[in-house]
C-alpha cells in the first residue's frame, strides 16, 4: 500500500551544533561533523520551503514520472482516502447521547475505586442520509360537515405550514444549484420530477426573479462598499444573452460576464456584471461611488486595455498579473528548456516568498519589506537577463521566448508593483477562480435568455460567492435575507455576509424585551 510521502525527522542537539561550529572555526571540519552540519541544514530547508500547489518548473520542463504500480488487489486510492472526520462536517445537526447508566463522578464499575468524569471529546458516529433537494408537505386539515344545516368545519392550518407555498429555503436550494454550482432549471426540475416532486422550470425563474427584486438592496451595498477597496481585481470572460437590444450607435457584438473581486480591511467581496461592457467599463461604473478622500486603488488585471477603468477624477494604481507572464513562458518551455528555466525558478521564489509571507500573515507593510528584501534582487537580475537577451541578439525578438520577454520588459513595472506598493497583488488568480461561476453556469446552461436573466444571475452568483470568499453559509444566508427583507431593505449594511448573523441576534434579543 503506497503511503503518502512525509518530510524526514532530523533530531537536532543545538550543543552538538555548537561545538561543531566553535571547532570549525579552529580546525577543518571532519567528515561527520560536516555530515550533521549538512543534514541538520537540508532538514530546515525543508521546514521553511512551504509545498506550493501551483504547477512546478520541473513539472513543465521535465517529463512526468511514471506513477507506482499498486499490487493487485490493493486499494489504489489509499493515498488519498478522501475520508473525513466528524470536525469536517460544520454543517452537521449534532445529536448528543449520554451514557445510559453512567454520570460524570460515579464510581467506576470496572474497579469500583476510582470516578469516573467527562472526557473533552466525545465518541463520534457519522450517518448520512439522502433526500430530494426540495421536498414537499401535505397538510390534510380535517373537514367536517353538519347534516342538518350544511355548514362545514375545518381544522386549522397549522403554523408550522408557513405562508407561502414555496419556503425562503426551496428559494434558496434553488438558487445555490443554479448560480453556486451550475445545475440548470431543466435538470432540476428532472430530477425532482424523478421523485415525483413536479417543479417546472417557469416556476423556478419566477421564484428566483421574486427573489432577486427583494435582495436587490443587499447587492448595491455590496458594490458601494467594494468601491471603498484598497485593491481590486478585474477580468471578464464570455457569455451569451439571447435577446440583448444594444444602445444606438454601438456597433459592438460581444457579450461578457466581468468578475471584480475587491479587498475591503478583513472582507472579501466579489461582484458579477453580465453585458456588452467590458470589465474596465464595469470597474469604473463601481468606482464612482467611491469615497473622493480615499487614496488611489490598486487595480490588478492583465494587460488588456479594456480591463482598465477609464474615469474622469479617478485614478488607480495599475498592478499586472505575474501568472499572465508566467504562463506565456509555460507554453514556450519545451522548445527553450535552458531559458525559460531560469525564467520559471526565479518566478517561483518570488511566490515561495508570497506564501511565506501569507503564511507569517504580514502586514502590507512587512510583506512590501519582505519581498524587497527576496524578491527584488532576483527580479533585478531578471529583468537584466531579459534586456541582454534582446540587446546582445541571443534571442530573436520574434521567436515565442522573444515575445515573451517583451511582454514582460513592456509590463515590468505594473508586474513588480508588489515590490513597491503595500498590499499590491502578485497575480490576478482569485478573479479567475471567481469566474469559474460564470463559466461553469455558461457550459451547463448555455446563455441567459434576457437582460433580467442575467442582472438576476450576476446577484445571486455575487452573494453566493461572497458568502463563499468569506466563510459564510450561502444557503443560510440567503434564506435569512428572504425572512428579514423589510429589515435589510431599510437597513442593507447590517445584512453583510459578515454581520448578518449578529443583526438578527440584535433583533432577537430586542423583540425579547
Amino acid at each position: 500500500m503506497r503511503k503518502k510521502a512525509t518530510r524526514r525527522r532530523i533530531e537536532v542537539n543545538l550543543e552538538e551544533l555548537d561545538r561543531i561550529i566553535d571547532d570549525g572555526t579552529r580546525a577543518p571540519l571532519s567528515e561527520s561533523d560536516g555530515q550533521k552540519i549538512k543534514a541538520a541544514l537540508h532538514a530546515m530547508a525543508d521546514r521553511l520551503t512551504p509545498n506550493r500547489s501551483t504547477e512546478k518548473t520541473n513539472a513543465v520542463l521535465a517529463k512526468p514520472a511514471p506513477k507506482p504500480t499498486v499490487p493487485e488487489g490493493e486499494d489504489s486510492s489509499a493515498a488519498g482516502h478522501g475520508r473525513n472526520g466528524a470536525a469536517a462536517f460544520a454543517g452537521a445537526t449534532r445529536v448528543t447521547i449520554p451514557h445510559a447508566t453512567l454520570q460524570s463522578g460515579n464510581a467506576c464499575p470496572e474497579c469500583g475505586e476510582g470516578k469516573v468524569y467527562r472526557q473533552k471529546e466525545a465518541a463520534t458516529l457519522i450517518r448520512i442520509v439522502g433526500q430530494a433537494p426540495l421536498k414537499a408537505t401535505i397538510f390534510e386539515m380535517e373537514r367536517l360537515r353538519c347534516n342538518a344545516c350544511g355548514q362545514v368545519f375545518t381544522a386549522a392550518e397549522p403554523t408550522t405550514a408557513g405562508p407561502d407555498k414555496y419556503d425562503a429555503t426551496a428559494v434558496a436550494m434553488i438558487a445555490l444549484l443554479k448560480y453556486g454550482t451550475g445545475v440548470p432549471f431543466k435538470r432540476l426540475e428532472r430530477l425532482e420530477g424523478q421523485l415525483a416532486i413536479p417543479l417546472p422550470t417557469t416556476t423556478q425563474w419566477d421564484l428566483m426573479a421574486a427573489a432577486a427584486k427583494l435582495l436587490r438592496p443587499v447587492l448595491q451595498e455590496l458594490i458601494r462598499q467594494a468601491a471603498q477597496g484598497r485593491v481590486l481585481h478585474n477580468d471578464d470572460t464570455s457569455m451569451r444573452i439571447l435577446r440583448l437590444t444594444r444602445e444606438p450607435g454601438d456597433k459592438r457584438t460581444g457579450i461578457f460576464t466581468s468578475g471584480i473581486v475587491s479587498i475591503v480591511g478583513a472582507w472579501t467581496i466579489a461582484l458579477f456584471f453580465t453585458g456588452p461592457k467590458h470589465a474596465g467599463e464595469n470597474l469604473a461604473e463601481v468606482l464612482r461611488q467611491r469615497a473622493r478622500e480615499l487614496p488611489a486603488p490598486i487595480q490588478m488585471s492583465d494587460a488588456l486595455s479594456r480591463n482598465t477603468p477609464k474615469l474622469a477624477g479617478i485614478k488607480v494604481l495599475l498592478a499586472n498579473c505575474l501568472a499572465h507572464g508566467r504562463r506565456q513562458v509555460v507554453e514556450i518551455a519545451e522548445n527553450f528548456p535552458q531559458e525559460c528555466r531560469y525564467v520559471l525558478e526565479t518566478l517561483g521564489g518570488v511566490y515561495r516568498n508570497d506564501e511565506l509571507a501569507r503564511e507569517r500573515e504580514l502586514s502590507p507593510d512587512e510583506r512590501l519589506r519582505f519581498h524587497q528584501e527576496h524578491s527584488a534582487p532576483a527580479m533585478k537580475e531578471l529583468c537584466e537577463w531579459m534586456k541582454a537577451q534582446l540587446a546582445e541578439h541571443k534571442t530573436e525578438p520574434n521567436s515565442g521566448l522573444g515575445k515573451a520577454i517583451s511582454y514582460f520588459l513592456n509590463h515590468w513595472a505594473k508586474l513588480t508593483l508588489f515590490l513597491s506598493q503595500p498590499g499590491a497583488p502578485i497575480d490576478n488568480n482569485i478573479v479567475e477562480r471567481a469566474l469559474k461561476k460564470a463559466i461553469l453556469n455558461r457550459r451547463n446552461a448555455l446563455f441567459y435568455k434576457t437582460p433580467n436573466g442575467a442582472r438576476t444571475g450576476d446577484l445571486f452568483m455575487s452573494l453566493i460567492h461572497t458568502c463563499e470568499l468569506n466563510g459564510a453559509n450561502a444557503f443560510d444566508y440567503l434564506t435569512e435575507l428572504q425572512r428579514h427583507s423589510a429589515e435589510l431593505s431599510a437597513h442593507p449594511s447590517e445584512w453583510m455576509p459578515w454581520n448578518y448573523r449578529e443583526t438578527m441576534a440584535r433583533l432577537t434579543t430586542s423583540t425579547a424585551a
